[in-house]
């Protein structure tokens, strides 16, 4: 399934409203470093909404739709403003830009209204900054009560700013609508190989295996339960071989030797790295591994505020591992529980991130996002455990353009992206 067959009510809908030549097809251009809009100097190009169902990193499929000039006052030009409020009906986000030389008048503040009216957030985009350095945000709060981010378009200034505002306000419920059932179909068979975690409560399953295994009976296809040393004798008595194997990341080195190479094979960790947040990011997270040095900092993210046990994956072994990858001391600090990052994210070379079954996928979206702006690469332990091990390539075998990032050098992942332009098959973020 791809990002393109994504329905179009799975998508995050995100209007643009401003004047003329405000630049707000030059902005759906930088958000997603692509040329999906025309941009003329001329007044009113934009002349009816566009829809364009596209991808923007790491927030997902969206559908952006491009409106006409809010100024736009002859005959026609009110007819297509009409149109243009209409979108209001089928929007979840608002993105109202500015030129900062006009300041507020009453279409921003009709458009503002009328977005509050129908519960929608809009957050204000001070477009062309490049053009006016002094333009500050927090100014602009007073003339209309919105969140302000200074952007330009043209020079892709601020635009990652942007996205963590933009996840920040987008709907609580807006989130992937399945973890698996994308990769299988009704009758499929789905082998999960689950180890006895020493840290989940007695008698039950970690909440990921949970979740996968109810996503499988939702596709209405067949769930197979083994330990990592039954896997091989359940496959060998299976008629038919499996669509998938899920592994946890313990077990990865088990899993791989024991899974025939036409099957897709993958981890939980990884199914969570996209379902809660950006697998690409991750994985671009997992290469910077090769630029670590010792005396290195680096931070271990918990979403959880678990007791840690004797062997804690986060605490102990990949710490471990990673001293081992660079042969010298790393200074690991670690952070539990779901508020922000650290104010100072930019004294660490790597972030090492937990699943994120305790976050929603706003909130490991936002940490990303912290993450991007802070310029640390940031990887979850599932994909940095593959790496290590060397297992990470057959562990994205279902994602094609993930595996097309990581198999990138040097590392452009804009270079990539704009191969994959709107994701690729199983790689619905």
């Amino acid at each position: 399934m791809s990002l393109n067959a994504t329905p179009r009510g799975q998508r995050l809908h995100i209007a643009l409203f401003g004047r003329r030549n405000a630049g707000k097809s030059s902005l759906i251009n930088a958000l997603t470093n692509q040329e999906v809009a025309i941009v003329s100097e001329v007044p009113g190009t934009t002349t009816d909404p566009v829809a364009k169902a596209m991808e923007i990193l790491p927030l997902g499929p969206v559908m952006f739709i491009d409106t006409a000039g809010l100024d736009d006052t002859d005959y026609l030009g009110a007819l297509r403003v009409k149109k243009s409020l209409e979108v209001l009906r089928k929007t979840d986000l608002v993105l109202l830009v500015v030129d900062p030389a006009w300041g507020i008048g009453e279409y921003e503040r009709n458009i503002a209204g009328k977005a509050g009216e129908h519960g929608i957030p809009v957050i204000g985009v001070l477009n062309k900054v490049d053009l006016y350095p002094e333009t500050e945000p927090a100014s602009w709060s007073e003339k209309l009560a919105v969140p302000w981010v200074a952007v330009s378009a043209l020079k892709k200034q601020g635009i990652d700013r942007l996205k963590r505002v933009m996840i920040r306000y987008a709907p609580q419920d807006w989130t992937v609508s399945t973890i698996v059932g994308d990769l299988i179909g009704p009758g499929d068979t789905v082998v999960l190989v689950i180890p006895i975690d020493k840290a989940a409560p007695k008698g039950r399953l970690i909440l990921p295996q949970q979740q996968v295994i109810r996503d499988i009976l939702e596709q209405d296809a067949v769930a197979v339960m083994v330990k990592e040393r039954e896997l091989r004798h359940a496959l060998d008595n299976m008629i038919a071989r499996p669509r998938l194997v899920v592994t946890d990341a313990s077990a990865y080195l088990k899993a791989v030797a024991d899974t025939p190479p036409d099957v897709l094979f993958t981890s939980f960790s990884i199914l969570f790295a996209r379902y809660k947040g950006d697998l690409n990011t991750l994985v671009a997270g997992a290469k910077a591994v090769q630029d670590l040095r010792p005396g290195d900092r680096i931070l271990v993210a918990e979403a959880c505020t678990h007791h840690p046990i004797e062997d804690d994956i986060g605490r102990v072994k990949i710490p471990r591992w990673l001293r081992q990858t660079v042969g010298g001391e790393l200074h690991f600090d670690v952070i539990s529980g779901g508020g922000a990052l650290p104010k100072n994210l930019g004294d660490y070379k790597l972030i090492v991130h937990c699943g994120a079954c305790m976050l929603n996928r706003k909130q490991m979206l936002y940490r990303i996002m912290e993450a991007r702006e802070a310029g640390v690469p940031i990887v979850n332990y599932g994909v940095l455990l593959a790496y290590m091990h060397g297992v990470l390539h057959r562990a994205l075998s279902p994602f094609p353009a993930a595996l097309a990032l990581l198999d990138q050098e040097p590392w452009d992942e804009d270079a990539v992206l704009r191969r994959w332009p709107a994701g690729a098959e199983g790689d619905s973020g």
